[in-house]
């Protein structure tokens, strides 16, 4: 199962934890983890290139583990579109895990 959790502070959006794997077909053909990994990657790769933001980024080796936290020192236009963006990456996420939510959980702290 892939466990999504969502670190928020002040209601903005911190850090997001992606673990675990979908196991919802054979290797290479998980519709729920490349679903999830398209959104994921994709909302990180637009913040960097459209809001020109540094996020502090770890990933496993073998996959099945993203871990991207905001830096503090954004100025507060930037962050307002990183939010947005963000929270754009977890309506997307919400809506597999209402389809397929026998292989996804989301969790806010």
């Amino acid at each position: 199962m892939i466990h999504v959790t969502v670190y928020r502070s002040n209601n903005e959006i911190t850090a997001f934890e992606l673990t675990g794997h979908a196991e919802s077909g054979p290797y290479g053909y998980d519709l729920v983890c490349a679903g999830v990994s398209a959104v994921s990657i994709g909302a990180v790769n637009a913040v960097m290139q459209l809001c020109e933001a540094d996020l502090n980024i770890e990933q496993g080796d073998e996959g099945g583990y993203l871990y991207v936290s905001l830096p503090r020192s954004l100025e507060k236009a930037t962050m307002d579109n990183v939010q947005l963006l963000f929270e754009g990456m977890l309506i997307s996420l919400q809506s597999i895990e209402m389809e397929y939510n026998q292989f996804m959980r989301i969790r806010n702290k």
